[in-house]
């Protein structure tokens, strides 16, 4: 099963409200289909539960806790990190001038053999020549997307 580890730019839009003209927001919602129903298993490193929680409790506060439980019901699976991994992120950074926080998330997936899913157009161009990285919008899977699904949270 192909693995994809998507950044908290992504797992944000499978939860906020609907905003109009938001780039990227139907691949992200495929995205989360393909998860649900089981056609990719998706890892993220364990900083993406501070990343969203951060965004969600300064834009939608009276909503970030129900909606930050729902996440963590939705079961994520988290990279233990390890010498590769680490060494993988650590070699992004430096490399490529990106964040650690944006390099752990490509990083996993470099260690995984995955594929890194990010709406961030500027890490892309910094660091997509590292491989396996790909840009939300060019996200696409077989999932049938019709079906409504329960981890759409509105706020």
């Amino acid at each position: 099963m192909r693995v994809v580890v998507p950044d908290a730019s992504v797992i944000l839009k499978w939860v906020l409200p609907d905003p109009s003209g938001e780039d990227g927001l139907d691949a992200a919602l495929r995205l989360r289909d393909a998860v649900i129903s089981e056609k990719v298993s998706v890892k993220v490193p364990s900083l993406w539960l501070y990343e969203v929680g951060n965004t969600l409790t300064r834009r939608f506060p009276r909503q970030a806790a129900e909606t930050l439980k729902l996440l963590v019901a939705f079961g994520l699976e988290e990279g233990v990190p390890d010498a590769r991994w680490l060494s993988q992120a650590v070699g992004l950074t430096q490399n490529h001038g990106v964040t650690f926080y944006d390099a752990a998330y490509h990083a996993l997936a470099l260690a995984e053999k995955g594929i890194f899913v990010t709406a961030d157009q500027k890490y892309i161009r910094k660091a997509g020549k590292a491989g396996r990285v790909i840009s939300l919008a060019g996200w696409s899977s077989s999932a049938n997307t019709s079906r409504p699904s329960r981890w759409r949270a509105t706020m």
